[in-house]
């Protein structure tokens, strides 16, 4: 049927409501003549839990799902991943669905090495402050080693995942000095970038990760949650003179580079942006 889409895409994860990219694939789709359908996929809407859901993806014609929170790492253990560096990440946003089984992969990784270049181009990250270690979190800290990131601080309020991220950086050949703290204030006493790898802030999960009385003498600042853009951890980081750098850069980006797993074709980026920024509101 003329109707019926050529490819059909998914978002897995939960508080998506917001999320803009069905528009974003859809908008992708046109560009390259390609019919596309990409659903919204929320285990506790569907009555499924993560397992159940991702298990039927192939067999209801999906070529490709992304993952979000907080699904990631739990994603991870499902798929055949054949890039070294995605197996020490521990975490993927893309997975392929193919004959021989789900193939994983992690735009967050490559998508926020873009976005930080975009912005601020060969500046060295220098001392990096990261809040969040979970699968976002793990991406933003192997995209800060390949940063060349002077030294890398890691706070979360589960230690454990903290402690565990720490010792895989640790293992890397050309690793930084790799701390574990349990204040994110006293982790960004100092610091030169301020990353924000969890939900607090976006859409349902309201509230900053730092205290603006902790932000002062830092640079820059990212954060990776772009619903909304203008998130108040980096209003108070821009009201503080740092730099930003939004997570709509990471969306935008990361998004680009899930489409050339999915399509196997390249994007007028510039295209994308202004067609996206057309309606700024988003589509359903």
């Amino acid at each position: 049927m003329q109707d019926e889409p050529e490819l059909k895409l998914g978002l897995i994860g939960d508080n998506i409501a917001s999320s803009r990219a069905p528009f974003l694939h859809r908008l992708a789709g046109e560009q390259t003549g390609l019919r596309v359908r990409y659903d919204r996929l929320v285990p506790k809407d569907m009555n499924v839990d993560f397992d159940t859901l991702f298990d039927t993806c192939a067999g209801h014609g999906f070529r490709g799902v992304n993952v979000t929170y907080p699904y990631k790492e739990r994603a991870a253990g499902k798929v055949m991943i054949e890039d070294p560096l995605v197996q020490a990440i521990g975490a993927v946003n893309t997975v392929l669905f193919e004959p021989e089984g789900p193939k994983g992969h992690n735009t967050d990784y490559t998508g926020f090495i873009a976005a930080y270049r975009g912005e601020r181009a060969d500046a060295n990250p220098g001392i990096a402050c990261l809040i969040g270690t979970g699968g976002v979190g793990r991406a933003l800290a192997f995209g800060l080693v390949a940063l060349n990131a002077l030294e890398i601080r890691l706070f979360d309020t589960d230690a454990n995942k903290a402690h565990a991220l720490a010792e895989d950086l640790r293992a890397l050949r050309h690793a930084p000095t790799v701390t574990v703290y349990t204040d994110a204030s006293s982790a960004a006493q100092g610091a030169t970038g301020l990353l924000n790898g969890t939900p607090v802030g976006m859409v349902g999960h309201g509230g900053t990760p730092l205290p603006a009385a902790a932000i002062h003498g830092q640079e820059w600042a990212f954060d990776a949650v772009y619903t909304p853009v203008n998130t108040r951890f980096l209003g108070d980081s821009a009201s503080a003179g740092l730099s930003v750098i939004s997570g709509y850069e990471l969306f935008f980006h990361q998004g680009v580079h899930a489409w050339a797993h999915f399509a196997g074709t390249a994007l007028d980026e510039t295209r994308l942006r202004e067609s996206l920024a057309a309606d700024a509101s988003g589509q359903p």
